[in-house]
C-alpha cells in the first residue's frame, strides 16, 4: 500500500515539477502555441476542421500564380507531417475549379501519399466568410487568394505567434506559403510545438488512468 501511495504522490507532485524544471530550462522553448483566434468558420459537407489539426490555405482560381505556393508546402509541410495523426491539409476553393483540382489533386499523388489533401469548393461569399473569420490583418486578393496559410486546432482555433521577431506586435497569425524559409523555421517548428502538446496531453491522461487503477 505504501508503494502505490509513493507512486501516486510521484506522479502528482515529482514528475510535474520535474517537467516544469525542465521547460524553465529552454530544453523546449515554447510550451505552448498560442491562441490568436477563437471561433473560426468550420467547413461545411464532408470535411471539417473540427478534430484535426488543420494546415488551411486559400490558392483561388489561378493556379498558375499559386504554383509555388502550392510546392512549397507539400515539400515542407505536406511530406513532413502527413503521416501524423489528426494532421490534414485543407484547400478552400472557390466553385468551379474542380476539374483543375483533379490535375492537380493528380500531380501531387505522383510522389506522395495525397489523401490528406482535402479540397474544399464553396460560394465566393462563403469563401471570404470563413477567411474573415480567421481574424488576421491579411487580406484576399482579386483571384480569392491568401498568400499566407493558417494552423487550424482541433477545437477551431487559429494557432500563431505572440513574440515573432519580424512582426510589429509580435503576433504571426499566417506563414508565408511562398517563403520556404517561413515555413520551414516557422510554421515547421509550430506545428512541432502542437504535437508536443499533443503527446504531453495523451501521456497525462494515461498517467491519470495509471493512478485511478493504482488507487482502485
Amino acid at each position: 500500500m505504501k508503494n502505490k501511495k509513493f507512486i501516486v504522490f510521484f506522479s502528482l507532485f515529482i514528475v510535474p515539477l520535474l517537467f516544469y524544471i525542465f521547460l524553465s530550462l529552454g530544453i523546449y522553448k515554447y510550451a505552448n502555441l498560442p491562441i490568436l483566434t477563437e471561433n473560426v468558420v468550420d467547413i461545411k459537407g464532408d470535411e471539417t476542421f473540427k478534430d484535426h489539426f488543420s494546415i488551411v490555405c486559400f490558392f483561388g482560381d489561378d493556379f498558375k500564380a499559386s504554383k509555388d505556393a502550392i510546392s512549397n508546402v507539400n515539400e515542407v509541410i505536406y511530406k513532413r507531417f502527413s503521416g501524423n495523426i489528426y494532421f490534414q491539409t485543407v484547400v478552400i476553393l472557390p466553385k468551379g475549379m474542380e476539374e483543375q483540382v483533379k490535375e492537380l489533386h493528380k500531380r501531387l499523388g505522383m510522389y506522395t501519399d495525397a489523401s490528406k489533401w482535402k479540397f474544399v469548393f464553396v460560394s465566393k461569399e462563403e469563401l471570404v466568410t470563413i477567411f474573415n473569420s480567421f481574424d488576421t490583418p491579411y487580406t484576399l486578393d482579386d483571384h480569392y487568394a491568401s498568400t499566407h496559410t493558417f494552423i487550424i486546432d482541433r477545437k477551431l482555433r487559429l494557432r500563431g505567434r505572440k513574440d515573432d521577431e519580424d512582426t510589429k506586435d509580435g503576433k504571426l497569425y499566417g506563414y508565408d506559403m511562398f517563403s520556404v524559409a517561413d515555413l520551414r523555421n516557422k510554421m515547421r517548428k509550430d506545428i512541432k510545438v502542437i504535437y508536443y502538446q499533443l503527446k504531453k496531453s495523451m501521456e497525462k491522461e494515461k498517467r491519470r488512468k495509471r493512478e485511478r487503477e493504482l488507487l482502485k
